[in-house]
């Protein structure tokens, strides 16, 4: 169409009806030219096909319905790109689309599948209020302006996989879930969902801010250079393999739980009101920067246990204790090295519980630990007299055994005595 004089493009325009398909395939587009070609469909434009087409103007789209798949594969937008509210009855396709300048879809609705897989948006990208109804997919798109999605509906969810964030990410209050896989965000980002939350092998350059309601994240093996603050509620998130190089919160509301600190590097790390009954701990790089607050941990069994080894008679108060320990207590062990018993007695010394409880029950693992890993025969005799010195019920249990014993020995001697006195003579009898 760009090429036609007046007379053919007026022809070609009133061959066009709603609900009819459009094909301006490898067409540079103007204003003027998508203006009249919208009204010449009504601004109802059925199968869409504008791959590789340039449009060197402004691109508004408001209150445009496409009733059709729209392809846009390849195109290129030179001005404003805004789709604010249009809508989208079947598919989208904008795989390797350049957007020089702006982009909103900013209360767009699509009822089908939305791709942005390898697009470059140059300046800021608008999602907000958006409405996603099979998806969104954004694998490898580059976003080097400011971005948000805050309040967006994703619908069978979203997959940012390798994309790259420029500048700041908002995808606050966002429904549905979303994959940030190996993604990298060269500065802040903050990211709050309804649905589950993946952020695997993800770097961050800036501050990263996550909060979850009723689902979980996975931020195993993410890396952050900034500040971290991870915010649950109901929810439960991994943190295995994660390097966070600035100061790192994990708090949680109602029923929280984080499942894995193995092999964490972090050198300031609290952990505010969760569930660690079965968080494992093996390989934490640096435990004495690990602050723990109003958290519930795994508790041991109490009991006595007798054995063939030594001391054969064993008996167990129950205490709060790391869920590695019970690789330890198994029979089949662990093929961790982590989870050794030297390992975990440098964890329980090095954990910085906040209530005093915790802090003597893990003193009592951390030397429990060094027992179990062969250190010295008078371990195992602090263990069987006192406890290490905090279990001094143990102690009073020996001294009344003692004195019970000494009080028999006693006994026994002076009855032993009495049986070997010599008789005495009774009165003589008088005739």
């Amino acid at each position: 169409m760009a090429h036609l004089d007046p007379e053919q493009l007026g022809a070609a325009l009133s061959a066009l009806s709603p609900g009819r398909l459009v094909d301006l395939r490898g067409t540079t587009v103007t204003s003027d030219l998508l203006s009249r070609v919208l009204d010449a469909t009504g601004r109802r434009p059925g199968r869409t096909r504008l791959d590789r087409a340039r449009f060197t103007g402004d691109v508004r789209l408001s209150g445009v319905t496409f009733a059709g798949d729209v392809s846009l594969d390849g195109a290129r937008f030179d001005r404003l790109a805004s789709f604010f509210g249009a809508r989208f009855e079947g598919n989208v396709s904008l795989a390797g689309v350049r957007f020089a300048r702006e982009l909103s879809f900013h209360g767009v609705t699509a009822r089908g599948h939305v791709s942005l897989d390898r697009a470059v948006m140059s300046r800021d990208a608008l999602f907000s209020q958006a409405v996603f109804g099979h998806g969104l997919s954004c694998e490898r798109a580059r976003f080097d302006g400011y971005a948000t999605f805050d309040g967006a509906r994703l619908g069978d969810g979203a997959a940012f996989r390798g994309a790259r964030f420029g500048r700041t990410l908002s995808f606050r209050k966002v429904s549905g879930h979303a994959g940030f896989e190996t993604a990298h965000f060269a500065a802040d980002a903050y990211l709050s969902a309804t649905g589950r939350l993946s952020m695997a092998r993800a770097r961050a350059d800036g501050l990263l801010d996550v909060a979850v309601a009723r689902c979980g994240v996975d931020l195993r093996h993410v890396q952050v250079t900034g500040p971290t603050t991870v915010r649950l509620t109901d929810s439960q998130a991994d943190l295995e393999g994660a390097v966070l190089r600035g100061p790192a919160t994990v708090m949680g509301r109602g029923m929280s739980m984080l499942t894995s600190l193995r092999q964490v590097e972090a050198t300031s790390l609290e952990l505010l009101g969760l569930d660690l009954s079965a968080c494992r701990f093996a390989g934490l790089a640096h435990p004495s920067g690990v602050r723990v607050k109003e958290c519930t941990f795994a508790l041991t069994p109490r009991g006595v246990r007798v054995s063939m080894r030594w001391p054969m008679l064993r008996w167990f108060s129950r205490r709060r204790a790391l869920a590695d320990e019970r690789t330890v207590h198994s029979r089949s062990g662990t093929d961790d090295p982590g989870a050794s018993p030297d390992r975990l007695a440098a964890l329980y010394a090095g954990l910085r519980p906040a209530d005093s409880a915790t802090s003597a029950d893990f003193a009592f693992a951390a030397m429990e630990m060094r027992r179990q890993a062969g250190h010295g025969w008078w371990l195992s005799v602090s263990w069987l007299l006192c406890g290490y010195g905090m279990r001094m019920g143990r102690a009073a249990v020996w001294i009344a055994l003692v004195m019970a014993l000494m009080a028999a020995a006693v006994a026994w001697s002076s009855a032993s005595h009495a049986g070997h006195r010599p008789g005495t003579v009774g009165p003589a009898l008088h005739p």
